[in-house]
């Protein structure tokens, strides 16, 4: 894990810029919510860790860039199963 440091200023509606490499190092991308806190007097920003439920959702919302349309699960999984036992 990177300890990048940087410092910004707080604007006057309280709001602060994550700069760009702290957001492509930590997966933070447009629309991706993230759960900010106070611990021992220090501000902590992060994303949450994903509902079992959604997590596939969640998966390609935020990595899934080159993902274009439907992605049978199913289909993947009995590939998988295939490959893995059939083919020896």
């Amino acid at each position: 894990m990177s300890m990048t440091k940087m410092t910004r200023t707080i604007g006057p509606k309280g709001q602060v810029v994550i700069p760009k490499e702290i957001r492509d190092e930590a997966g933070m991308t447009e629309g991706v919510e993230v759960t900010i806190e106070l611990r021992n007097g220090e501000v902590v920003l992060r994303r949450p860790a994903p509902s079992t439920k959604s997590y596939l959702e969640y998966f390609t919302s935020t990595y899934g860039e080159k993902v274009k349309g439907k992605v049978d699960i199913e289909k993947l999984i009995e590939e998988e199963h295939l490959a893995r036992h059939l083919v020896r």
